[in-house]
Order: structure tokens, then sequence, then C-alpha cells
């Protein structure tokens, strides 16, 4: 499987000629040509950095088989297009070409009571690679690769090392820094990377770049 990472949350998967992108949200400034060669997007959540709206019904416009996944309170963002829109929810599983996913997880994190809580789910692929969206949901599988956020106004760098020890991967990689300056970037991989709480490596992922898993 080959890993594509895009701004923020964006990732593509590749396997076997197909390819699905998980939240190509409103930081990706290509999210038109990075959905152009997908099979499926598959959504963790409604929050614009997850989900490019103008991009995604324009590529479901002009390809009637491209397919989106993600938490019902989307339907309506892609209402236009209702045939091409399925809702998940946490225990489902859905087998996408060759790739096999489950579905886990409910709400976002908390980012402060004024603010009404929103559905999230987190995708496990071929029970290998883990994107959690913006939770730290703990799947009851094990998660050989955890997409780890690092940056976000719902989370804290203590949180996030509890949830690595949580889920126990063999290997994380940085998703949802684009909150992060350069020190901001130095300090997740110091406090979070081998040399720190996690006792991992980060893997940090230029845009555009991938990494063979």
């Amino acid at each position: 499987m080959k890993l594509t990472k895009h701004e923020h949350a964006c990732v593509v998967f590749e396997k076997d000629g197909a390819s699905i992108v998980i939240d190509p949200g409103s930081f990706s400034a290509g999210a038109a040509e990075i959905i152009a060669g997908a099979q499926a997007i598959l959504l963790t959540h409604e929050h614009f950095d997850h989900v490019n709206e103008a991009a995604i019904n324009e590529a479901l416009a002009a390809r009637p088989d491209l397919r989106v996944y993600a938490p019902a309170a989307l339907a309506g963002t892609f209402a236009a297009h209702p045939d091409q829109f399925t809702p998940v929810a946490a225990g489902e599983e859905l087998t996408l070409a060759s790739f096999a996913i489950t579905v886990h997880g409910s709400e976002h994190a908390v980012i402060h009571a004024d603010f009404p809580a929103v559905a999230n789910v987190g995708y496990l692929l071929d029970g290998s690679v883990y994107h959690p969206g913006d939770a730290y949901f703990v799947p009851e599988v094990p998660v050989p690769v955890l997409l780890l956020p690092t940056s976000g106004p719902w989370m804290k760098i203590g949180e996030a090392a509890d949830y690595v020890r949580a889920v126990r991967p063999q290997q994380i990689v940085q998703i949802h820094e684009m909150l992060l300056s350069d020190i901001g970037l130095h300090l997740a991989s110091n406090l979070l990377g081998e040399q720190g709480l996690t006792g991992l490596p980060l893997t940090a992922i230029p845009a555009g770049e991938s990494l063979s898993l």
C-alpha cells in the first residue's frame, strides 16, 4: 500500500491500481487534482479543513462512478448527488476495490462546551493504517500504523501522547499539522517522537510525498 500525504489531514492510499482519498479539505489547494484519480472519498467529519465541499461536489458531478462515504450529517452537503453518497457509522465494514475498511468512533473531540458536538468517524484500512479524523478514539483492534493529529483547537500534546500509548501502534505518521509553525513542528517531533513521550519516531511526510507501507 502506498500512502501519499497532502496538506493537513488529507491522505491518499493506493493499491492494486485503485486509490482512496481521506479528508480532502480546504487546506489542500490541489483538492480537485487529488480527488481526480480516486475511486472513493472517505470523510471523517464535516469541518471545512477536512471537506472541500466545492471540489468534491464538482468531482461528483463530473464522475457518476465516484462515491463519498461519511457520517450521515454530511448528506446535505452532497444532496445534489444522493446516489453517490453513503452514510457510515462505527462498526460498519466497507470493501472498496481491494481495500477492506472498518469504521470506528462516533464523535469529534471536544473543542469547548459552547460548541455543539459533531459526528466523527475513523477509518482503518486493511487492518493496517488508521485515520482518526479529529478524535483520539482507540479502536478495539490492533493498529500497526497510526496517523496522529498534532495540532488543532481540540487537542493538546499530552493527550496526543496518551493516545499513542493507548493505541500502541508500531509506527506513527503526523497529520493535521497545518496550525503549527516551524517551531511548533519541531516541538511536536521532540515531545511526541522517539526521545519524547511515545518512544516512537514521529514520521513527518512533506505534502505531496509518499510512504510505502
